[in-house]
């Protein structure tokens, strides 16, 4: 078995609990512009709704077709245009404030603490890469109380660079001054984290919170951040 010295975590959907937190950060937005009075009711389907603009312009984003600024208006004005109402303004001022919201929220995922402080305590250098915006994920990360468990935070904003593209995954594993045979990667997502992985030759757990059925072939995979000892 390889012995690995780094390791490299996605943070959304792997360790923060984002759909959690983003559905408390949607009701305090819902609340704070009045929806209800505007004809937005009832919360779930503007939930439903914004959950399903947002993957489809994630989505586009990763893909390079948008830009970060584009994603953080334009999710909310879509969903918005599901009721009827197409003002940029409103749909501007709703990401700022979701945005705001958003990064003060804690939940994590079951065993999240208990984890990172087992592998801290065995020796190993942990770091992040994410997708995510700079300031954003760094709020996150405080808000939650996870800053000190890792050497590097490695964003898309700072790298310049997007999961699955390699060159994000070399960025970080220069900053980390890591070498490819010590390192591996460990995230939810099947595109950005673990082919992206692989294609820049590092190996990667999946980390299927969701138990997705899937044809490509991390190094691992587990089912819940527990397991993480049972590889460590």
């Amino acid at each position: 078995m390889p012995v690995y010295k780094h390791l490299f975590f996605d943070l959304d959907h792997t360790l923060w609990d984002f759909d959690a937190n983003a559905k408390e950060a949607l009701i305090e937005l819902y609340a704070h512009f009045e929806l209800e009075s505007k004809g937005v009711l009832p919360f779930e389907n503007f939930y439903r709704h914004y959950l399903h603009h947002n993957q489809i312009l994630w989505d586009r984003y990763h893909k390079g077709f948008i830009t970060s600024e584009e994603l953080k208006w334009k999710r909310m004005w879509r969903t918005m245009l599901e009721f009827k109402i197409g003002s940029e303004e409103l749909a501007k001022e709703m990401s700022g404030r979701f945005l705001e919201i958003l990064p003060t929220k804690k939940l994590l995922f079951p065993h999240t603490i208990e984890i990172l402080d087992y592998l801290t305590a065995k020796g190993y250098v942990l770091h992040l890469i994410t997708n995510g915006f700079e300031k954003v994920q760094w709020s996150k990360l405080r808000s939650s109380g996870i800053t000190h468990y890792f050497a590097n935070v490695i964003t898309s904003e700072a790298s310049n660079s997007l999961k699955p593209k390699k060159e994000i995954f070399e960025y970080a594993l220069k900053k980390a001054g890591a070498s490819l045979h010590e390192s591996i990667m460990l995230g939810d997502n099947l595109d950005a984290d673990i082919q992206g992985a692989i294609n820049a030759g590092m190996d990667c757990i999946f980390v299927n919170h969701i138990n997705t059925v899937t044809e490509i072939k991390p190094t691992y995979i587990i089912h819940h951040l527990k397991e993480l000892e049972e590889i460590f």
